[in-house]
């Protein structure tokens, strides 16, 4: 859902983005307020989509890609063997834990965008056979597809959470400022 993104300042690009990203994020979040384990945990519809795997999955996808930008490994492997568990909480995960986790990421996120010299710099795609080979890419190319990403999740999630109780991501965002949905 369209909320008001700020204008940033003069020249702030990275700014921009961030604030873009943000919020992306928000939107998610917007879209497990208020519900149980159970309902985050339910699909109702015939995708294997559930809010809370949305949840765990963007947050895992945007540490990735920090990650490989600083040229680590991801915190998690993902793989033909574990794919599955990618968009479905596992173990003692809830949505709160996934949660905090995510914010924890997006402050990762954010100093690491705000460190680089230069959104012109650029890392290389990892030797994977679902990349290009020898691909590089920037630091603005990383923001860009990190906000796409999670606003193709957003999406998804308000689809969701209107299929689960008929709450629109207007009432939801109603909801977060304190006003009557």
């Amino acid at each position: 859902m369209v909320t008001h993104v700020r204008a940033e300042e003069q020249g702030d690009e990275r700014g921009a983005l961030l604030s873009f990203l943000a919020e992306q994020r928000g939107g998610i979040r917007r879209a497990l307020l208020g519900l149980t384990e159970e309902q985050a945990a339910s699909r109702p519809s015939a995708s294997e989509l559930s809010l809370g795997g949305l949840l765990k999955h963007v947050a895992e996808v945007e540490q990735g890609w920090i990650a490989r930008a600083k040229q680590e490994p991801p915190a998690v492997r993902r793989d033909e063997s574990n794919w599955h568990e990618c968009f479905v909480l596992t173990g003692d995960e809830t949505v709160e834990s996934q949660l905090a986790y995510w914010e924890e990421v997006a402050a990762e996120t954010e100093a690491f965008i705000r460190s680089v010299p230069s959104l012109d710099d650029t890392f290389p795609l990892p030797d994977e056979p679902w990349f290009p080979a020898a691909e590089r890419v920037s630091m603005r190319w990383l923001c860009l597809h990190l906000i796409r990403e999670t606003a193709r999740h957003a999406g998804h999630a308000d689809i969701i959470r209107e299929s689960l109780d008929g709450a629109s991501a207007w009432d939801l965002v109603a909801k977060e400022q304190g006003a009557p949905a």
